[in-house]
């Protein structure tokens, strides 16, 4: 009983509960189907004990099981690393250069940002993935984008073995005629392995394994390349976005300024090396990082709250309409509303007629904005925003008289 104490550490098992998702169940569901039926068909068509290449492609392949889920579940329950609640900087003056969060009621370091699901700060925040139901951020991404490099090499070489299995295992059971091709998979094969048959369901459990093994292959691929386009930038997805926002701010108001990315060291080496290292254990505390020479530690976060401002300067205030009950594809709003619902894990807000909603961005069906409070929900720190039908809602025009917003009543038709 010691010894299992020894390996479980009870304050962490909570975490055990991130693989009760659809998206690890889904995740480790491909990586035990692919892996069991290249084992299955290495004994089958290259048993490891007759050859050496057979040992060695034997051994490789065990290896990339290991290799997949040993950086999956750091990928998963090392996790992202978070700023502590009620953050504050060492320097008070600091405080006026970022943003307050009301939920971990403290600041914002620079490079984090607050994810709804993990309901916490995430140090250097890249996304939030459904497949380990955890944050992408400053102390897995090392982990994470190893494993989206592992699994598509590993299931190219499944496929390889998936593919020269069916070859060898229907070459001696195929027999063309003038006008006809055969297979007979009951007929014995010349050389005949006493280890494992090869069946018609075996057949078509192949042929499912490879599908996997190769749509795995290009998804994973994308998303490796997608990672390590930002990760020599020393960017996050997230930065990525805030970047072209300040080059739209600038360009929009016509300023003068000059945004340049702080944490790009100018070397891919060098920001390479901001994420994986020998140890495992990426560079930096995840609160300070090391900077361009033109810029300092709040640049980046100076430029959020500029953002910010704008926002609130280009958002429109709306008056709903029509009530709405949050469903991702509501059937009584139209037909495009249904079809056209946003490709996005962010979520819908229910609505109900005579709420005020001040809207920042949206499509042709769609909008997504921030519902407004009363004052006690506003002083917890709650906060309401999501997409929501376009439809459900009208403009507020404001009377210039009085500055106070005059909504019309939506005509019946």
């Amino acid at each position: 009983m010691n010894i299992i104490s020894a390996f479980i550490v009870f304050e962490n098992l909570h975490e055990v509960r991130r693989l009760c998702h659809w998206g690890p169940i889904i995740a480790l569901t491909v990586i035990a189907v692919c892996s069991s039926m290249a084992i299955l068909d290495s004994i089958i068509w290259y048993w490891p004990l007759d050859t050496t290449s057979g040992s060695i492609n034997f051994i490789i392949l065990i290896n990339w099981t290991v290799l997949i889920l040993y950086n999956y579940f750091n990928a998963m329950f090392v996790g992202p690393g978070y700023i502590p609640l009620e953050w504050k900087p060492e320097n008070q003056r600091d405080t006026m250069y970022l943003q307050f969060c009301r939920v971990c009621e403290g600041y914002k370091a620079p490079r984090s940002h607050h994810c709804r699901k993990c309901n916490r700060c995430v140090m250097k925040m890249d996304h939030h993935c459904p497949w380990i139901n955890n944050c992408c951020g400053h102390q897995n991404h090392a982990y994470f984008t190893t494993f989206l490099l592992l699994a598509p090499l590993g299931c190219i070489h499944a496929a390889l073995i998936f593919i020269m299995t069916m070859y060898s295992q229907l070459n001696d059971r195929i027999s063309f005629g003038w006008s006809s091709v055969k297979i007979d998979m009951s007929a014995p094969r010349r050389v005949q392995h006493p280890i494992m048959l090869f069946s018609i369901s075996a057949f078509a459990a192949n042929l499912f394994a490879l599908g996997l093994a190769l749509g795995t292959t290009i998804a994973v691929g994308m998303l490796f390349f997608i990672q390590m386009k930002v990760i020599l930038r020393n960017k996050t997805s997230i930065e990525v976005w805030i970047e072209e926002k300040a080059k739209d701010r600038i360009q929009y108001y016509q300023t003068e300024e000059e945004f340049i990315f702080p944490y790009d060291l100018g070397s891919r080496w060098k920001n390479f090396k901001q994420v994986f290292t020998w140890s495992g254990t990426p560079e930096g505390d995840g609160v300070e990082w090391p900077v361009n020479d033109k810029c300092h530690q709040h640049t980046l976060t100076i430029e959020q709250l500029k953002q910010k401002a704008d926002k609130r300067v280009r958002s429109v205030q709306y008056r709903v309409v029509e009530d709405y009950n949050g469903a991702w594809c509501p059937l009584g709003k139209g037909i495009n509303t249904f079809f056209r619902s946003p490709c996005s894990e962010e979520p819908r807000i229910k609505l109900a007629k005579g709420e005020t909603i001040f809207a920042t961005r949206g499509t042709k069906w769609w909008m997504y904005g921030d519902k407004v409070l009363d004052e006690e929900k506003t002083k917890v720190g709650l906060r309401v925003r999501g997409w929501f039908p376009r439809r459900c809602v009208e403009k507020c025009h404001y009377d210039s008289a009085n500055n106070t917003p005059a909504c019309e009543e939506k005509k019946d038709k």
